[in-house]
């Protein structure tokens, strides 16, 4: 097992497979690991240098918690992470709440370590209100949902969003759906997953949408489920650079697990210098 040790002490758990001249870094959602990407791997690792990581209070990193984690902490350890490996010219892959932490770190960061950007079924502003539509659950979440929210038990809320990714859990009693839901949350810290969550429903990152700098990439899902397909619209309208929308037909927000052949092709393609021609 690797670990990388940032600056605080605090250790990351990382993997690295596969070779090639181009570097992929992948970041997984909130609640994930590393092992998300692991049915795309193979395809993938025959073209790129592929590394995945557990971001603090996943996984192997599960421990990596004696401070108060929000977003801006995940973006300050992908750069210590970069730095500290000797990274460039990297494809950056980040879906979901991964997505979030890459806008996050190209806001603060710049792009200079960044050959371009693969953002996978995410939001850059999860409230929705009067004139933002494009959020959390399809444009139905807003804040007055996080706030009454905030005095549910965290299991219901895990419950919630997890019907939300994938809907057809909803028809699965509660009491067999329990157990592997609550199997997901225990190789999870539950402070950093209550902080993570908070913390991105009221980060807003559409102004740093514009400002990317290198070549952006939206994998996205169709009909969706707890984003709109909208978005890869919203995303064509405000990204300065080459952009390209890839649509994962009948898919869930899982759209890495929904479709894992199609998903590496479609990473292959931008990995190859193919995705923007």
């Amino acid at each position: 097992m690797s670990f990388f040790t940032l600056q605080n002490g605090e250790k990351l758990y990382y993997e690295i497979t596969g070779e090639g001249e181009h570097t992929v870094l992948m970041l997984h959602g909130w609640t994930s690991t590393h092992e998300v990407f692991e049915p795309v791997l193979p395809a993938i690792c025959e073209k790129a240098r592929c590394i995945t990581y557990d971001q603090r209070g996943h996984g192997n990193s599960k421990d990596a918690n004696r401070e108060h984690v929000t977003m801006d902490t995940l973006a300050s350890d992908l750069d210590e992470l970069i730095r500290g490996l000797d990274l460039h010219d990297i494809t950056l892959l980040g879906w979901s709440m991964g997505a979030g932490v890459c806008l996050n770190y190209m806001s603060v960061y710049g792009c200079d370590a960044l050959r371009e950007v693969v953002l996978c079924d995410m939001t850059p502003m999860q409230l929705n209100d009067e004139n933002w539509k494009l959020g959390l659950y399809q444009g139905k979440y807003t804040r007055q949902d996080m706030e009454r929210g905030a005095g549910k038990d965290f299991y219901t809320l895990y419950k919630e969003f997890s019907i939300g990714a994938i809907p057809k859990l909803a028809k699965i009693p509660g009491f067999l759906l329990k157990k592997p839901l609550m199997e997901r949350l225990s190789v999870c810290d539950e402070g950093v997953l209550r902080s993570l969550g908070t913390d991105m429903k009221v980060e807003d990152y559409r102004e740093s949408v514009e400002k990317i700098t290198v070549p952006v990439c939206y994998f996205y899902a169709v009909p969706g489920s707890l984003y709109s397909p909208a978005l890869a619209q919203w995303y064509s309208e405000h990204v300065r650079t080459a952009y390209r929308a890839v649509p994962f037909q009948k898919s869930t927000h899982m759209l890495i697990t929904d479709h894992p052949d199609e998903f590496a092709q479609e990473l292959i393609k931008v990995i190859e210098g193919r995705a923007f021609s």
